[in-house]
């Protein structure tokens, strides 16, 4: 049994969100949310409301037990780059590109020996 929660569009870049998501991939839920609390990086609050929102999902949903959860999958996607001008010497233009990512948490159970 497994739990899913999923944020899209995101305006944080692929590449800095999957360095947090490698530090909580296989964790515990309360070692990956203590573990997101202290991390100064600007995706860490956002994967951290992901994660929350698919314990959520685990409790309300599929009467998952939140002690036995851990961090089964966690994928960092890229979305959309939003293309915007910067302007530059000599009427030249260059362009800004502001990537987005979507946020998959997938959940599931520790087995009871």
């Amino acid at each position: 049994m497994e739990s899913r929660a999923v944020a899209r569009y995101i305006r944080v870049s692929p590449n800095k969100a999957r360095q947090v998501a490698d530090l909580v991939r296989g964790k515990d839920i309360d070692e990956a949310i203590g573990i997101l609390r202290y991390t100064n990086k600007k995706s860490a609050p956002l994967i951290s409301k992901v994660l929350k929102s698919a314990i959520a999902n685990a409790e309300h949903n599929y009467d998952m037990d939140s002690d036995e959860l851990y961090v089964s999958e966690i994928m960092i996607d890229e979305g959309p780059t939003l293309k915007r001008m910067k302007p530059r010497a000599y009427g030249r233009a260059d362009v800004r590109r502001h990537r987005t990512s979507h946020i998959t948490v997938v959940l599931r159970e520790r087995e009871v020996k």
